[in-house]
């Protein structure tokens, strides 16, 4: 069960947030294979100067920032997680999201840290 937040700017989250949400989900789908039932996303918009960044760290060219945090259980190979950035940046891409504007963090840790409305 992978809960997904999401920090990006205000102008982003209200033009888009809808196909964002249905992107991020569908790399979960083609990555990780997570169930179709498992959504568990928080989208937190911003307003101009709460997104702080280098526009050029690492050597990329960044023009806004899309923040995304994953929180899941320490399961899945390297080889998945590599999977699941691919498809992120397709499918973020797709929905008008430039790759070199993503930053993506995995946050790993067992089942026993996790409650879901029943034991």
């Amino acid at each position: 069960m992978p809960l997904i937040q999401v920090d990006l700017d205000r102008d982003l989250f209200d033009s888009s947030h809808e196909a964002l949400s249905e992107a991020i989900h569908q790399a979960q789908l083609d990555s990780l294979g997570v169930p179709a039932d498992d959504l568990f996303q928080v989208f937190r918009p911003h307003g101009p100067g709460e997104l702080v960044f280098s526009p050029t760290y690492g050597g990329v060219d960044r023009q806004r920032l899309v923040l995304i945090r994953i929180t899941m259980v320490h399961m899945y190979p390297v080889s998945k997680k590599r999977e699941l950035y691919e498809a992120l940046v397709h499918r973020l891409g797709e929905a008008g999201v430039r790759a070199e504007d993503l930053l993506v963090s995995v946050v790993e840790n067992g089942f026993e840290d996790w409650y879901a409305g029943r034991l």
